[in-house]
């Protein structure tokens, strides 16, 4: 050091001497050079007899200024360069000091940090050397008493039973938590490193902070993300106030939350797991489990069996009891045609079957930055919690499902506005036929096993009015107008209503007009045809059923759009809610092929009111119970089963009955008949033989009904 020192005085005074030499030979230079030559002064003495001294020593005089103004700018540039010089050396100076200084203090960090990993690992060896032997000494000890108690023939002693696995692993646990301990009593009073023991997690099976859960302000069904940064990655949920925050480290919102209100229990909403913060320790409590089912429901094949049969309301929380999957949806503002349809689709149960077991989509792979995936998550998601049997609230949002409709439609279908519900399920159900790699298959996707149906459409082009008798004789040899049938698949079928009247009648009042739903069917029966008109030209068709679906959705037109505003159609539908039958619908060589024919109502949607400013409601068939419940956002009640077909139904879905085949029904219905002729038969020879004569008592074994 003494020696760097002397080094770093020489150089620092090196500078000093050299500049004042380099001046002092300046100042003689400039000297010498301003006192004129001998040859000089006669030249001027000439030139001043001569009258020519004046100019010339003027300018002279001028040339002599200029110089030293030069020369002292010169050296003015000189002197900062070299200042500039000083100043860089000075500074490589410092900066080499200050590196060998971080060097030296990183050293000495590194050996401090090996020297304490070298103590723990000495520590732990000496531990384990400790318990090796205090184990050899009582095995010897208990090989000497059973010596001297044999010696002595003494009775034996009672022989110590083999550790269970569960001592052994209590033994293991009691260990670790030892270890710890004075790992961390090691540790105490020394700086805390890049927060490492700060962000260590240690598990804990007690918390004294379990009784400030407030399970009234949990609610999980909003979306995730953060409520202050509105991020989604790694988000909290506060277990006292039920906020989201995202992060658990030093610097967190989470972290700061917890600070400044006294919230200590959190719950990481990804991994299931809880935390106690600010102490970073994870909480393990089976009294927890709870608040996991409600989060992330599961469902096993013993309990999805046992929810079709299930009569006894279940309770929440709150103490508000309810039927799983007969629960209200929450309307965040006009949302109402979207939750009628989610009802609907939750009660189809191969559907919900699909979508309780998260197993059966969760690893479908889609490309890249596709969006449609999250429509199967969110859809499985909200099934679960409708049918979730230990919720705490008798309701669901179903806000991260409107979200991802929001997503997938491209603000097509949105909550904030009045939709269409048969659109809205119309893209529903091919969309989320496509989440799920669906194909033209019909075994593709849940969907078409559920849905889909074959139809037979037939279409011939009509003849302009104003065609001539030309055009006509030249139409019935091509092949234009002839007409064609082409087979295309459906996923629900749309019914025609009638118009409704113009004018009022004699009392001055619309009278709605009602319709059979056999007589809407009969569009399908292959022989009914129907114009329709194009922008150029007409075509007629009619239609027939090939092959019938599971479950059968009808959509009624009761919405039609004229020049000027969309007009609705208020003509109700009169409808058996059981045994209705498609037969005559089939094509003569389906029928064969069809063994069930029959269907049952499971699903009504209703809409009332103004096209634009209506609102919807389902009503649902209850398998357990069997009753009727009418769900109209949050408010649900049980109804009449004759209050169904009072309504104007928009959509329907139908479930194909096989209890029975249709010949057994027909059976059935002609043993029916034969019963209620003879009932009559019966009462009238009564009435008779109260009001005429005596008549001989009739045996209705062998009555003759023919």
């Amino acid at each position: 050091m003494a020696a760097e020192k002397d080094e770093a005085e020489v150089l620092a005074e090196q500078p000093k001497e050299e500049p004042e030499k380099h001046e002092a030979k300046k100042r003689d230079h400039r000297e010498i050079e301003k006192s004129p030559s001998p040859a000089a002064k006669r030249a001027k003495k000439e030139d001043k007899e001569n009258g020519k001294g004046d100019e010339s020593v003027k300018k002279e005089e001028a040339t002599r200024k200029k110089e030293k103004t030069d020369e002292k700018s010169k050296d003015v540039r000189k002197d900062k360069e070299k200042e500039r010089e000083k100043e860089k050396d000075r500074h490589h100076r410092e900066k080499d000091t200050r590196d060998e200084r971080k060097d030296r203090d990183r050293d000495r960090e590194r050996d401090r940090r090996r020297s304490d990993d070298k103590d723990k690992d000495r520590r732990r060896d000496s531990r384990k050397e400790d318990d090796r032997k205090r184990r050899d000494k009582d095995r010897k000890d208990d090989k000497g008493r059973r010596k001297s108690t044999k010696k002595e023939e003494e009775p034996a002693a009672p022989v110590k039973k083999a550790p269970t696995a569960r001592d052994l692993e209590r033994l293991r646990q009691y260990e670790e938590e030892m270890a710890k301990e004075e790992d961390n009593k090691d540790e105490e009073g020394r700086p805390v490193w890049s927060l490492t023991r700060a962000q260590a997690e240690t598990s804990s099976r007690q918390c004294p902070y379990l009784d400030t859960i407030d399970r009234n302000m949990l609610d999980f069904d909003f979306e995730k993300l953060c409520s202050v940064s509105l991020s989604h990655l790694n988000v909290y949920a506060c277990m006292v106030c039920g906020k989201y925050f995202q992060g658990r480290g030093t610097s967190t919102y989470a972290y700061t939350h917890s600070l400044d209100t006294d919230h200590r229990i959190f719950l990481n909403l990804q991994t299931l797991k809880f935390y106690c913060l600010p102490d970073m320790y994870e909480v393990i409590d089976p009294s927890l489990e709870d608040i996991k089912y409600v989060l992330k429901p599961t469902f096993t094949d013993k309990l999805i069996n046992a929810l079709d049969g299930w009569q006894r309301p279940a309770r929440a929380y709150d103490n508000t009891t309810y039927f799983p999957g007969v629960v209200g949806l929450n309307n965040i503002k006009a949302n109402d045609y979207e939750n009628v349809i989610l009802h609907a689709l939750s009660h189809v149960t191969p559907l919900r079957n699909y979508f309780l077991k998260e197993e059966n989509y969760s690893q479908i792979k889609r490309p890249p930055g596709d969006k449609l995936a999250l429509l199967s998550q969110r859809f499985g998601e909200l099934v679960r919690k409708l049918w979730n049997t230990k919720a705490f609230k008798a309701h669901v949002s179903p806000h991260e499902m409107l979200q991802a409709i929001v997503v997938t439609s491209q603000k097509r279908f949105q909550f904030t506005k009045q939709g269409d519900a048969a659109d809205f399920m119309s893209f529903f159900l091919n969309t989320l036929h496509l989440s799920l790699n669906g194909t033209q298959k019909n075994s593709s996707s849940i969907i078409y096993k559920t849905f889909r149906g074959k139809m037979r459409q037939y279409t011939r082009k009509v003849l302009p009015v104003d065609a001539s008798s030309e055009m006509i004789a030249n139409v019935t040899n091509s092949d234009e107008y002839n007409e064609t049938a082409k087979e295309t698949p459906f996923l629900f079928l749309s019914l025609d209503l009638p118009p409704p009247p113009l004018y009022v009648d004699a009392v001055l009042q619309n009278i709605i007009p009602q319709v059979p739903l056999q007589q809407l069917l009969a569009k399908f029966n292959g022989a009914t045809e129907k114009e329709y008109k194009t922008y150029k030209d007409n075509f007629i068709k009619r239609f027939e059923i090939l092959e019938l679906p599971n479950y059968l959705i009808i959509v009624y037109q009761r919405f039609k759009k004229n020049q000027f505003f969309v007009e609705k159609n208020p003509t109700i539908v009169n409808f058996p809610i059981s045994n209705i039958d498609l037969y005559d619908a089939l094509a003569d060589e389906a029928k064969p092929k069809h063994k069930y024919t029959t269907y049952d109502l499971v699903a009504n949607i209703v809409h009332d009111g103004k096209p634009s400013e209506g609102r919807n409601r389902v009503q649902i068939h209850h398998k357990g119970t069997g009753k009727w419940f009418e769900m109209e956002d949050l408010h649900v009640k049980d109804i009449l089963p004759q209050m169904i077909t009072l309504a104007e139904s928009y959509i329907q879905i139908w479930k194909l009955n096989r209890t029975k085949t249709r010949e057994e029904r027909m059976g059935e219905d002609e043993n029916s008949d034969e019963d209620d002729i003879k009932a009559d038969l019966i009462a009238a020879l009564r009435q008779q033989q109260v009001s005429g004569p005596q008549l001989p008592e009739v045996k209705t074994e062998s009555m003759d009904t023919s």
